[in-house]
């Protein structure tokens, strides 16, 4: 018994320790992510959500004499988790850029994370909507739906401007050029684009702000001292809408006109990408539109136009 307590003795000290390192490690790295790196606080979200996970299997282990071996047994644990093979990868993404920001520290002299192997992804072509299904499902909002002038404008918006649902959430009334018909998108890493909005969205977006926005902006305003915030979607409690609600919002009247279950925002922006091949726009457009960093992620959506790529096939193959 003597000798089981002393190694107790020996083994908590290690573990609070080991505890105290993480802590600090993570705090240390969110910062370097913030201010070094200068990522979105969304991509920072992910980053400390991925690490916290990290953090939860290591439980006391000592990092810096940890083999790739070792490290192995993370990916396998992820696996049975039941994270989708997307999910993994990114988790192990996350834990090199991690051990990477560790050995800049010192704290580490050999990155084994690096000699991780991130394993290979089949590339899964996007669920598009046909024009008929967009057409059905933005006109979906009806006016006995509370609130239906502002979600027939979050519709028009999704498919003008093919936007990401968080670039949505953060849309601010000084965004919306309505006179020069263009939004200013704010994207990833804060990045600025500008993207043209046709007749419909334009009309949408004019009509909630004129008959439905200034009432639940008064409501903003009750409920807050600072009355600077001036997005342009807010709840009915006049709050920011907030992205999970808007994928509520999509979800419920997809499912009204009858759209398959795993329709969600982005397949709108998918529709968006798809729609403009289809009528005869350069990737290179289609890559600014979007503001993908590499023309590589755009080049999906030529393998989703089926009727692009037959036109392509009769035109140049000589048995067609």
């Amino acid at each position: 018994m003597g000798r089981i307590k002393r190694i107790r003795k020996r083994v908590a000290p290690r573990r609070e320790r080991c505890a105290s390192n993480a802590q600090r490690w993570q705090e240390d790295f969110v910062r370097y992510l913030q201010s070094e790196c200068h990522l979105a606080a969304n991509s920072v979200a992910a980053y400390r959500r991925d690490l916290a996970r990290f953090l939860h299997w290591l439980a006391g282990r000592r990092l810096q004499e940890m083999t790739v071996s070792e490290l192995a047994g993370y990916s396998a644990w992820l696996d049975e988790q039941s994270l989708a093979p997307k999910s993994v990868t990114r988790h192990i993404a996350s834990l090199k850029v991690f051990f990477r920001f560790l050995q800049l520290e010192g704290e580490l002299q050999d990155n084994q994370a690096d000699l991780l192997g991130s394993r290979k992804l089949w590339q899964r072509v996007p669920h598009v909507l046909s024009v008929e299904q967009v057409d059905r499902l933005l006109t979906a909002p009806r006016r006995t739906d509370s609130l239906w002038l502002r979600d027939r404008a979050l519709l028009e918006l999704l498919y003008a401007t093919g936007c990401r649902v968080s670039e949505l959430a953060t849309l601010r009334t000084r965004d919306v050029h309505l006179l020069e018909t263009y939004i200013v998108c704010h994207g990833k890493g804060d990045k600025q684009r500008i993207v043209p909005l046709g007749g419909r969205a334009l009309a949408a977006v004019s009509r909630y702000l004129e008959d439905e926005r200034p009432s639940l902006a008064v409501k903003r305003l009750a409920a807050i001292t600072n009355s600077a915030t001036d997005l342009l979607l807010l709840s009915i409690r006049g709050r920011p809408l907030r992205r999970e609600r808007i994928w509520e919002l999509l979800k419920r009247y997809a499912a009204r006109i009858g759209a398959p279950k795993q329709i969600s925002p982005h397949s709108l922006r998918h529709s968006f990408a798809t729609h403009l091949l289809a009528g005869g726009a350069d990737l290179r457009q289609v890559q600014e539109l979007l503001g993908h960093a590499s023309i590589a992620t755009t080049q999906i959506y030529t393998h989703v136009d089926h009727t692009r790529l037959k036109q392509i096939h009769q035109k140049f193959h000589p048995r067609a």
